[in-house]
């Protein structure tokens, strides 16, 4: 253990000095305004945007799939057309916001964040480390912009609660997205089982247990702790109450029937649903790991031979399976309806507020040249910018079509675009895949070229697949009037606000998916101490917590 500290220590002393020195080329003193427009630049709209190389310091999420971002063919194309170099400091999903904090707290931090990014209530309106952008992006954006006019309900979503715009926003109208709660079967196995696609809590306990009688080593329900739609909680808990998705901060935080902002977490339908899984974990259904395990060991799981897995949480079976490497697992799995629980409530999350995804891009205010990063990220948001970070710069014509003649597109309408470079999870480096700055409307979604007749089974027919599973089996079963509701992902916080739940809302995530397992896995008793459970929450600071959320929520709604 001791070795083990002193080689985490030696990697956050080394990452420090790599930024000191990135920083240092940067050009280091705060400036937090626009730098010189003069002769550095070309024509707002024209490419290279500086005359002259320019190197500034980005951090950036990395990617499983994508090797090295400093050395991609997407990152070479865009230094090549912009004349701007970006010194890349990354990492993976699970650690990135640890190490966005140490940098900020080292002050040695990076030009630009970028996919993941600081808490704007702190590092904006309080510290003042990330700089307005309001005023810059009509003047340095203006394919952003433009969109900004067509849609001016997602500009006024931008707005902090103090009023100023922080962030570049991704956009990305997918509309099996919306739906990212979804479990798939395999339907090999449902076969041998002969059973059926379960359609009720009563009916899916049953075909678990055959599977298991049939094939002791199997997995009969799986997923991941922090993977895009893999916990396999959220999808069960739709039998009693609406999920509002476990990818913020972890407080399961909704809008009641009537209006107030509540946590489900303490609900007596979240207690039923605890039991059902409870119920399910005795009989052996449910795998261990799967409260543990992080995207990476979900998929090696999936994919081992010998031990299949019946189902699995994914918000795209492309994620836990790729279609190319193990083409006869990918075309078993088939998304299911959720289930029908004992008081006939079914629902599959919609997810309204998922279509804008705020401050992707950030800029600080050690940065000398705030405009040319505008002007750089404003490449994202044409079709072929989106195009090329999706599937590669297309220099060779081999990565899509533009408009391709006699096509039609998923709407049925004349094709956008071809993708010729499909989509895969297993490691390259030739575009970023989803770790740029996504403009992706449901105009371009639904514009690409899909053969009608196309096999949705394929690698090339995983987007009509997703829509197709979407309309059958999860749209149909969206939360209603009178339902529990959801909540943007991030509610605009003032940094009086944002200081006041900070702490509240760590130790409230910790309790509940402590208690969440526990309760699952038989340590702690649903009969016995679920009312102990309900009365920590106010220890926490729960009532707290609601009264601000709530302040917060309704003067978002006045915006």
């Amino acid at each position: 253990m001791k070795k083990e500290r002193i080689k985490k220590i030696k990697g956050w002393i080394f990452l420090l000095s790599s930024v000191c020195i990135l920083s240092a080329a940067c050009g280091g003193k705060k400036t937090g305004a626009a730098g010189d427009t003069g002769d550095r630049y070309t024509p707002v709209g024209e490419y290279p945007i500086v005359k002259e190389p320019l190197e500034m310091s980005l951090f950036a999420m990395s990617a499983p799939n994508v090797i090295d971002l400093q050395t991609n063919d997407f990152t070479r194309y865009l230094e090549e057309k912009t004349n701007i170099k970006w010194n890349f400091i990354t990492a993976p999903n699970d650690s990135a916001i640890e190490k966005i904090n140490l940098l900020l707290i080292s002050n040695e931090y990076p030009d630009a964040f970028m996919f993941r990014t600081p808490d704007v209530a702190q590092y904006g309106m309080k510290e003042h480390i990330l700089i307005p952008l309001e005023d810059l992006i009509p003047q340095y954006m203006p394919n952003y912009w433009k969109f900004m006019q067509e849609n001016p309900e997602l500009w006024a979503q931008q707005r902090q609660a103090d009023g100023h715009i922080y962030g570049i926003a991704s956009f990305n109208e997918c509309y099996h997205c919306n739906f990212y709660n979804k479990m798939w079967v395999n339907m090999d196995w449902i076969e041998k089982i002969g059973l059926g696609i379960p359609t009720t809590t009563e009916e899916f306990k049953a075909v678990c247990k055959r599977f298991l009688e049939l094939n002791p080593k199997g997995i009969a329900l799986t997923g991941s702790t922090t993977g895009w739609g893999e916990q396999f909680i959220s999808f069960l808990t739709g039998s009693f109450i609406t999920n509002p998705g476990d990818r913020t901060a972890g407080d399961k935080l909704a809008v009641s029937p009537s209006g107030e902002v509540v946590t489900i977490a303490n609900q007596s339908q979240y207690r039923e649903a605890l039991r059902f899984m409870h119920d399910l974990y005795r009989m052996g259904a449910i795998y261990d790991g799967g409260f543990t395990q992080n995207p990476d060991q979900f998929r090696s799981l999936v994919n081992q031979p010998g031990a299949p897995v019946l189902f699995l949480a994914s918000g795209a079976i492309v994620n836990s399976v790729d279609a190319d490497v193990n083409p006869r697992l990918y075309r078993a799995y088939r998304a299911i309806p959720p289930l029908k629980g004992p008081d006939g409530t079914q629902i599959n999350t919609y997810f309204k507020y998922d279509n804008l995804q705020e401050n992707k891009l950030v800029i600080t205010d050690r940065c000398k040249y705030p405009e040319a990063v505008l002007r750089w990220a404003d490449h994202f948001y044409t079709l072929e910018g989106y195009l090329q970070y999706q599937y590669g710069p297309n220099l060779d014509g081999k990565d899509f079509i533009l408009y391709p003649p006699g096509e039609v597109g998923l709407n049925d309408k004349p094709a956008l675009f071809k993708v010729l470079n499909q989509y895969t999870a297993e490691p390259q480096n030739h575009d970023w895949q989803d770790i740029g700055l996504i403009y992706a409307t449901a105009e371009i979604r639904l514009g690409e070229a899909t053969d009608p007749h196309i096999d949705i089974t394929s690698a090339a027919g995983l987007e009509k697949l997703l829509v197709i599973e979407t309309e059958t089996v999860c749209e149909p079963y969206a939360q209603k009037e009178g339902q529990f509701d959801v909540l943007p992902n991030r509610l605009k916080l003032t940094s009086k606000e944002s200081d006041s739940v900070q702490t509240i809302a760590v130790e409230l995530k910790k309790y509940i998916d402590e208690n969440t397992v526990a309760f699952i896995n038989g340590r702690r008793n649903l009969n016995t101490e679920w009312d102990a459970y309900v009365s920590g929450f106010n220890r926490i600071g729960l009532p707290q917590y609601l009264k601000i959320m709530q302040t917060a929520w309704e003067r978002q709604q006045g915006n």
